[in-house]
């Protein structure tokens, strides 16, 4: 699906998330993947309005700079996604925020990223981490849960 912005797509997840400037062919894949499998389960109108969006994304800054948002330096891509962010017109607010979250998600989701920002879920979460102190383990133990016995 992502495949007629692929380059635009690119561009804007790298402006969000700049650590994705050093991903190779195969995670690239991956981000994108997730992306497109999150918004397949969406109606085909919206999706037609988010490949109509980062299309626009990608030309309006000729208005001001007179170079398509992939050609702009990554400050002019900032302060550009950055106006967007704080448009007075509601849809622009919405369309970025949208883009935005769909940048994060494809990059985050990765198992590769998981490891970089030191992601670790645990079923019992952070109380069974080792790194968790064993007070802290056994206040959790010692403490009523939501119904009022011990959690």
């Amino acid at each position: 699906m992502l495949q007629s912005v692929r380059s635009t797509f690119r561009a804007i997840v790298i402006a969000t998330v700049p650590e994705a400037a050093c991903l190779g062919d195969s995670e690239w894949n991956e981000v994108e993947v997730i992306v497109e499998s999150a918004v397949a389960k969406r109606p085909p109108a919206l999706q037609r309005q988010l490949l109509l969006f980062i299309r626009l994304l990608n030309v309006l800054p000729v208005v001001r700079w007179g170079r398509s948002f992939r050609r702009l330096d990554p400050d002019r891509q900032a302060r550009f996604l950055g106006a967007l962010e704080r448009s007075r017109l509601f849809v622009l607010r919405r369309g970025f925020w949208g883009v935005r979250t769909l940048a994060f998600m494809g990059y985050y989701a990765r198992p590769a990223a998981y490891v970089a920002v030191g992601y670790d879920a645990r079923l019992r979460g952070w109380l069974e981490h080792p790194a968790a102190t064993p007070e802290a383990r056994a206040a959790s133990t010692a403490s009523p849960g939501p119904a009022g016995g011990s959690a």
